[in-house]
């Protein structure tokens, strides 16, 4: 079984890392002690509700992304997409779309 306050610590100090926010700086931020958070991003403490909600707001991201645990690389994502298309190409047509309508965003 995989431990869920272990993985949360992790996303949140890989987060924080690439803000480049030090640990000292983001318990600052969020109102509690520098240990404490430690503690949440090695996983010996499980943060509140109310913390997280904190983290998430420094760290720019919605509440529930703190537990997306499952990072996918560019190179991965590329892969996959071209995979796809080549199994369907139905796909092609969609993206395509997809892609034309996005252009000029």
């Amino acid at each position: 079984m995989t431990d869920l306050k272990k993985l949360l610590g992790k996303r949140i100090q890989n987060l924080r890392k690439s803000k480049n926010i030090t640990q000292e700086r983001l318990a600052e931020l969020i109102g509690i002690e520098p240990p404490s958070l430690s503690y949440i991003e090695t996983g010996k403490y499980y943060p509140s509700v109310e913390t997280l909600q904190k983290i998430a707001k420094i760290l720019e991201v919605q509440p529930w992304e703190l537990y997306y645990f499952h990072m996918v690389s560019e190179h991965e994502m590329k892969a996959e997409i071209k995979q796809a298309m080549e199994e369907n190409p139905k796909l092609v047509k969609l993206f395509y779309s997809f892609y034309k309508s996005i252009e000029y965003c």
